[in-house]
């Protein structure tokens, strides 16, 4: 038995000084070995890492974040991990990451800011940097988030920090034209949260659209950005006849769909409804929904990308 085994407890965790005793090297050697491989002899890293798998050590990433700054993981906090929006978003992301050699986290705050400050708060100690998926907290909040760790906004501006958005006003203005040139002269916004900057800019990409395209353009809600939250709407649309409907997002425009045809008021020959990020499932609906594309996955891996290279000191 070697001396490291002898002077360890019976049953307890090896530790890097019960490796660095085992390799014959110092306990900071180890550390970097692990931490910051470059900086260590390759024949004395490669000893290291034998003395490590014979006493069957294993690092430990949050211990290791607190002392070095350093745990080669990314936070990606999102609003509401049951929607599909973010099937794409998170698996972008993960690529992006795994690519780098980093591993994502995932957090998500389900639409409540309070649940958000908590969300970050708990990420910022185990990670290198934060990705905000839509985030619902305040500018300022953010920006203090932002100063504890490198950070990187998807689907949302905040000056001076960087930020990922997709073009909410081109494809906005995409399906006003496509509703216009159905021949409908007045539209139906469905409005989604009111914290959500991405529903501010495509209502105001909407109400530009109109008066260029001489459309009259009305808004309902706020409602939940679910499917709950479209059949929320149901009663205000039909106390409120439209022919036309442009949604936050598909969630509720297909809610929407399923609960006017159950009052038996036919889609789209009576109400047509467009959607928006074409999610996983849009097309599982009778009619499939009709939607604005947007490049979910390309705008995940973007943020992490973005993310990293603020970690290399872009």
């Amino acid at each position: 038995m070697s001396e490291a085994r002898r002077g360890r407890r019976a049953g307890s965790a090896p530790t890097i000084y019960d490796v660095a005793r085992e390799a014959g090297v110092a306990p900071s050697t180890v550390s970097r070995a692990f931490s910051r491989p470059g900086r260590v002899n390759a024949e004395t890293a490669e000893r290291i890492r034998a003395a490590a798998a014979r006493m069957g050590y294993r690092t430990n990433p949050p211990a290791r974040a607190l002392s070095t700054g350093r745990s080669s993981m990314v936070a990606l906090v999102i609003p509401d991990v049951t929607n599909p929006v973010y099937f794409d978003i998170t698996r972008g992301a993960e690529d992006a990451a795994a690519e780098a050699g980093y591993t994502l986290l995932l957090a998500d705050f389900r639409e409540t800011g309070q649940l958000e400050r908590k969300a970050i708060d708990r990420a910022v100690p185990a990670v290198e940097g934060l990705v905000l998926g839509g985030p619902r907290i305040s500018d300022s909040a953010i920006r203090m988030a932002a100063k504890q760790r490198p950070t990187v906004i998807l689907n949302r501006a905040v000056t001076g920090l960087p930020s990922v958005v997709i073009d909410n006003p081109r494809g906005i203005r995409r399906a006003a034209e496509h509703l216009g040139e159905l021949g409908h002269q007045a539209i139906t916004y469905l409005a989604g949260p009111e914290a959500s900057w991405a529903d501010g800019m495509r209502w105001r990409a909407l109400r530009e659209a109109g008066l260029e395209l001489d459309l009259r353009v009305r808004r309902l809600g706020p409602y939940p950005p679910t499917l709950a939250g479209g059949l929320a709407a149901v009663d205000d649309v039909l106390r409120q006849p439209t022919t036309a409907v442009v949604a936050y997002n598909d969630l509720m425009a297909i809610g929407l769909m399923h609960g006017l045809q159950r009052a038996r008021v036919p889609v789209p020959r009576q109400v047509s409804i467009v959607g928006f990020d074409n999610i996983f499932g849009s097309d599982f609906c009778t009619p499939a929904l009709t939607t604005v594309a947007a490049p979910l996955r390309a705008l995940g891996a973007a943020g992490v990308r973005r993310l990293l290279a603020q970690l290399g000191g872009a």
